[in-house]
């Protein structure tokens, strides 16, 4: 008998529920990531000038400095809560309820914004914008697993990218309405952060209408009947047929059925780690989740206003064109779906981690020589449009959902939630020491980017199986031996 998963491909139902997940959830937490920065100043301003009218206190340079850093940090620090709590939130309360709560926790944040300069309360901002941190971190870890486990075997890259391209849309939607063309002003800063709800109203117009992961309702909760409708709902009445059963089991326990269809326990965090047999795999998603942000993205954004303001741009065009950098980073991410169902994960990922290593260190070396050969201000721009391009063919979306490759059901959320946490862990190191590091090293600041990338090349090479089209339980076999595992 025939147990693999129904070649349904494409319904509208499955792609309703990536639309759904993305503007629900995704998009507004890239929004809140890429709204924070262009207002950063009028908001110390007015921090500073609240501070002063509540608490008669006037903060020094410094304490205002370390204020604002608060205030765009705080949601790295939420982003790391919220990934610890997405392993425990998926298994006791399931994806789509995990989804509903980021959707809450994004609403609340938004609240937060709008009611802060009402109330004059720096302590709301703070509120909101850790309430979007917790929302982001159990987004990361929660939602790319939620998409893969609905989907059909082939569909599972195509859908797992949906997270990552859903952020770098709301990146590109928050630097534009961070615009002071847009609400980027003094008097409207605070309606531009809370904008967020207005994004993320379509998690609760359509929640009724999706439905819960089958492999959670049938691995995790034993219950038959409810993934049996859950699959019917994604792919329709007919594509299960009398035999429901066996293609329930095997779907929730990645392509390995197994004779007495019981469901499978969740694994805590500490089983996990202490199981030789998920070592490997879950350094792979640490350090992939970890070296996607210690690549330096983040960073080349921070970096992209001086070096167009090196060219001859004046401050707004600079920021214009930076904006337009994040078009670009959002175009380049658009073909990722169709990218991920015909491409193999392993080559993408080799390719854009070596690829990414050279065009840094090319970045590096023409940001040095800047001001002693006059065509290098034009090669830094050529630099990072192709670091750009590379980081997002592979190290932007991969590491987002192999967790969902590498490991079964049991471990997963855990799994998931430890990339999550390494992510957003990482993001705060580099947000924290940035500025510091590219005050004392100048251009070299970017050397160690590089080397993360040469470094995740090699991982990749050696441990990295390709997981497109396998069963999760073949992939979980290979890297089950540790650091003597063989992958090719």
């Amino acid at each position: 008998m025939d147990l693999t998963l129904p070649e349904s491909g494409w319904t509208i139902r499955l792609v309703a529920l990536g639309i759904i997940t993305t503007l629900g959830a995704s998009v507004p937490v890239g929004f809140s990531i890429g709204v924070i920065n262009a207002p950063s100043e009028y908001i110390k301003q007015w921090s500073n000038g609240t501070i002063v009218r509540k608490y008669d206190v006037q903060l020094s340079d410094g304490a205002l400095s370390a204020l604002i850093a608060a205030i765009v940090s705080i949601a790295l620090i939420g982003g790391v809560i919220g990934s610890l709590g997405g392993a425990y939130l998926a298994d006791k309360y399931g994806r789509k309820k995990s989804f509903l709560i980021c959707a809450l926790l994004l609403t609340a944040g938004s609240v937060c914004f709008v009611s802060c300069r009402i109330a004059e309360s720096v302590e709301l901002l703070l509120l909101g914008r850790l309430l979007v941190g917790l929302a982001a971190g159990l987004t990361t870890s929660v939602i790319p697993m939620y998409l893969a486990e609905a989907s059909p075997m082939k569909l599972r890259g195509a859908m797992g990218v949906l997270c990552p391209l859903g952020l770098t849309v709301g990146v590109v939607i928050g630097q534009a309405a961070s615009l002071e063309q847009v609400l980027g002003t003094e008097a409207h800063w605070h309606y531009a952060l809370s904008c967020v709800a207005v994004l993320n109203f379509t998690a609760y117009g359509s929640y009724f209408w999706i439905p819960e992961s089958p492999k959670y309702l049938y691995s995790v909760k034993g219950d038959q009947i409810g993934s049996l409708r859950a699959i019917r709902k994604l792919f329709g009445r007919h594509a299960i047929g009398d035999d429901y059963i066996k293609l329930q089991v095997e779907c929730a326990n990645g392509g390995s059925p197994v004779d007495d269809g019981q469901p499978q326990a969740a694994r805590s965090l500490w089983s996990v780690l202490r199981d030789p047999a998920l070592t490997l795999p879950l350094i792979l998603v640490c350090a992939l989740q970890g070296g996607q942000q210690l690549s330096g993205i983040n960073a080349i954004f921070f970096y992209s206003v001086s070096i167009f303001e090196s060219v001859g741009f004046s401050s707004t065009e600079a920021k214009f064109a930076n904006l337009g950098l994040g078009c670009i980073n959002l175009v380049a991410s658009l073909p990722l779906p169709l990218l991920m169902a015909r491409c193999n994960r392993r080559f993408l990922a080799l390719l854009s981690c070596s690829s990414c290593a050279v065009t840094l260190l090319i970045l590096t070396m023409s940001i040095y020589f800047i001001d002693s050969i006059s065509w290098f201000s034009h090669l830094c721009i050529g630099s990072m449009l192709l670091y750009i391009i590379f980081f997002q063919i592979g190290l932007g979306p991969i590491p987002f959902f192999i967790g969902t490759e590498l490991f079964e059901l049991g471990p997963r959320p855990t799994a998931m939630a430890m990339g999550s946490l390494s992510s957003w862990g990482c993001n705060f190191i580099v947000g924290m020491a940035f500025p510091s590091l590219q005050h004392a090293w100048g251009a070299l600041v970017f050397v160690p980017f590089s080397i993360t990338c040469a470094v995740l090349t090699v991982l990749v090479r050696c441990y990295l199986p390709e997981t497109r089209g396998k069963a999760v339980s073949d992939v979980a076999e290979k890297v089950s031996h540790g650091l003597r595992s063989t992958v090719n």
